[in-house]
């Protein structure tokens, strides 16, 4: 196949969605058979365990998922139900919600990002370092990512 100078950007979205599906395939396989959660929830899990005090505003865990506020609502019931998070409410402000991660939240997580490093490493076991550096310096430029944002 040939592609042109204005295809090649083309190419390059389309491979990496479909990476993207290949990674989201395996992760929910593996956590799912190990843990009973999807990769999403894992995601979830791992936001308000990094985040200060465990928790987070919902809207702004919805920016870090790139969900909407009713899509982080739906993600965030099911775990509310099984006990690995939790929500809390402002005093000063009945308008801000937060989602909080469960003592059983962060013990669950633990197991499971073990899973994912292994998984992780599998995946990219043949991709060196630098490369792999430059990937994901890329993938953060395209996401908005920043230091602080991670």
């Amino acid at each position: 196949m040939i592609t042109s100078p204005t295809t090649a950007p083309t190419d390059f979205c389309l491979r990496l969605a479909r990476a993207h599906a290949v990674l989201i395939r395996r992760f929910d396989s593996a956590l799912g058979n190990h843990h009973g959660i999807s990769f999403g929830d894992f995601q979830v899990l791992n936001h308000l365990s990094r985040a200060p005090g465990g928790r987070l505003r919902r809207v702004d865990l919805a920016e870090r998922l790139g969900l909407t506020a009713s899509g982080v609502t739906r993600t965030l019931l099911p775990l509310e139900k099984i006990g690995l998070v939790t929500r809390q409410h402002d005093p000063r402000d009945a308008r801000v919600g937060f989602a909080a991660v469960t003592p059983a939240g962060e013990e669950l997580l633990a197991h499971a990002t073990t899973t994912t490093d292994m998984v992780s490493s599998d995946l990219l076991k043949s991709v060196d370092a630098d490369r792999l550096t430059a990937m994901s310096d890329l993938f953060g430029q395209l996401a908005g990512i920043t230091a602080s944002t991670t």
